[in-house]
């Protein structure tokens, strides 16, 4: 659990730094009591994969009733579980009563986020990205770049060369990349495309940066399928401007239907492969899709997403 000044220490104030924290936990509830028992019905705490707040009673009962809710939390879903207890010899309690226990997993999917790049737009656009259930890591060489207090679910990286952070970003970690560099752009493309753990990488500029930057991959051996995963210009496409704060949102949209779609089991903006096109031809494609429509909104196998009226005159920096 995220730090704070004062450590929560009722039930309520754990679930309320969870839900600041975008954290999952599990409400631990006594619902049920018959003859003795440590606690009464009503009894609630609250388990995090680190840390538990308030207490059902203690002993051999609150230890498993810990290990129980944390393996709840492993398995990511939100669900929720009654069990009893015979608080007997078995359980190594002596009381002799019974309690009935809820288990409610709550705050579970938290996807994670990795942005790189601290200027114009991500300042603008980690608030609001913040407000979701996502954990985010921002990720720059910059240290002054960064606003002085960031939301509990940001973490700030600062590394020299945040290319080298990818290879420690958990599997299914979906990137941003907003960087004022285009060669370290660049950097972090290939290196994300090289982890298929990594199923989305989108990428902030222009067709033509989009088009340079595939040629490029298929250069260096990426074959279509790697090369689906990358999603440039990235952002919503029915939303237009150049503003940072216009770009945020566009990006924000795109982010939060691909969390519904996920949610629902589909994936957004779902990749059509054509059996033998060569990236030579989907490149051909994109370009004769241009001259004809500034409005693009397909996968990179097929043709690349439209740049939504951003383009490499927006201030990333």
């Amino acid at each position: 659990m995220s730090k704070n000044n004062m450590r929560p220490q009722r039930w309520y104030e754990g679930i309320e730094q969870c839900q600041q924290c975008n954290e999952a936990y599990v409400l631990v509830t006594v619902v049920g009591a018959a003859g003795s028992t440590p606690r009464e019905t009503g009894s609630k705490m609250v388990v995090t994969a680190g840390d538990c707040i308030d207490t059902i009673g203690g002993g051999h009962l609150e230890f498993d009733a810990i290990k129980r809710a944390r393996a709840l939390l492993a398995e990511g879903k939100p669900c929720t579980l009654l069990h009893s207890y015979p608080l007997s010899s078995s359980l190594g309690q002596c009381c002799g009563g019974a309690m009935k226990v809820l288990f409610d997993v709550c705050n579970v999917h938290q996807q994670h986020i990795a942005i790189f790049g601290a200027g114009h737009v991500a300042q603008a656009l980690v608030p609001i990205l913040a407000q979701l259930p996502l954990r985010i890591s921002w990720i720059d060489n910059r240290e002054a770049m960064f606003p002085e207090n960031v939301p509990s679910n940001v973490t700030v990286i600062v590394e020299d060369e945040p290319e080298s952070e990818v290879p420690h970003l958990d599997d299914n970690s979906w990137l941003i990349i907003l960087t004022h560099d285009h060669q370290l752009d660049y950097r972090i493309v290939e290196k994300a495309l090289s982890y298929a753990s990594l199923p989305f990488v989108g990428l902030i500029g222009s067709q033509t940066k989009a088009k340079r930057f595939l040629t490029k991959l298929q250069h260096r051996g990426f074959d279509a399928k790697a090369l689906s995963r990358l999603h440039s210009p990235i952002g919503d496409t029915n939303i237009p401007g150049k503003r940072p704060i216009e770009v945020a949102v566009s990006i924000s949209a795109q982010i939060i239907a691909r969390l519904h779609s996920s949610a629902e089991g589909t994936t957004e903006n779902t990749i059509e492969s054509t059996v033998g096109n060569t990236i030579e031809s989907t490149i051909k494609s994109v370009v004769r899709a241009t001259a004809e429509s500034k409005s693009i909104n397909t996968n990179v196998t097929n043709q690349l997403p439209a740049a939504a009226n951003k383009d490499e005159s927006v201030d990333t920096k």
